[in-house]
């Protein structure tokens, strides 16, 4: 796949570049074979830099020298970025969105009729190569444009095939997620540092043992309750942590805070 598979990123921010790095990684493209467009200077050179690919500042440049383009601006960016390349696409191209909110009606309304379109809403971990990504298929799009879209985003984490619809309950979740988690390990932290710790310490051990648990979920295939089970002992020090975190609402909040960024996405892919 390496040796004729060209891979164009229409904007070369952070998550641009950590994915054409994952790819590079993982043997799916070759770095010679990348080339990224962005109006800022900085950003091409950061990716340039961290990649090796090539950079250009102009859009129309990155879709006629590959035959797979990964839109990777902001979403109020989108509609002018597929104005630009609207005259230049053809049957040859696989075009991937990673712009949040911009649903796959929106980009083929935008582009010639029966272009190949895929949604994917990665996260952030992507740039530790432990991203969470679901994607969905537009109506031109192959089998095969899904085979390989999933073994792209599977070099920088794991990836998903879903309906579209459910795109807004992923974002909900692994999208906005790690800032959720983020809250978590800086609260473990501080009550930690409430409790004597040193906060180098506190944090790092938090964030293991965020790391630690999620470890034991997805390699062990057990159900977070039964390992939470296995922590709890009858009147021990985990059960009265437990009870606080039930007292304070924390597992509704959560399940709360996935649904309400859920209806944020629908919402701005409405708009």
């Amino acid at each position: 796949m390496a040796a004729n598979l060209t891979v164009g990123f229409l904007g070369a921010g952070k998550m641009a570049s950590a994915l054409a790095g994952g790819f590079v990684k993982g043997g799916l493209v070759s770095a010679a074979n990348i080339l990224a467009s962005d109006v800022s200077a900085e950003a091409r050179e950061s990716f340039a830099k961290s990649v090796g690919g090539k950079t250009t500042g102009f859009n129309p440049d990155v879709v006629k020298s590959a035959s797979t383009l990964i839109i990777a601006v902001k979403p109020d960016q989108v509609p002018a970025l597929l104005k630009e390349i609207d005259p230049i696409i053809t049957d040859d191209h696989l075009l991937i969105s990673i712009a949040a909110g911009v649903t796959l009606g929106r980009m083929e309304s935008e582009l010639p009729e029966g272009t190949r379109t895929v949604r994917v809403m990665p996260n952030t971990p992507a740039l530790v190569g432990a991203s969470a990504s679901a994607f969905a298929l537009g109506k031109s799009a192959r089998p095969e444009d899904g085979q390989l879209v999933s073994k792209l985003f599977s070099t920088v984490g794991v990836a998903y095939q879903v309906k579209e619809s459910l795109l807004d309950a992923v974002t909900g979740l692994s999208g906005s997620g790690p800032a959720y988690v983020y809250m978590i390990i800086e609260a473990l932290s501080d009550g930690a540092v409430a409790a004597g710790l040193p906060r180098d310490i506190a944090t790092k051990l938090a964030a293991q043992t965020v790391f630690g648990a999620a470890k034991m979920v997805l390699e062990t295939n057990t159900h977070p309750g039964a390992l939470k089970d296995m922590v709890t002992s009858p009147g021990g020090t985990t059960i009265e942590g437990i009870h606080e975190l039930e007292r304070g609402g924390v597992r509704a909040a959560l399940m709360n805070a996935v649904r309400a960024a859920t209806e944020r996405s629908k919402k701005l892919g409405q708009d």
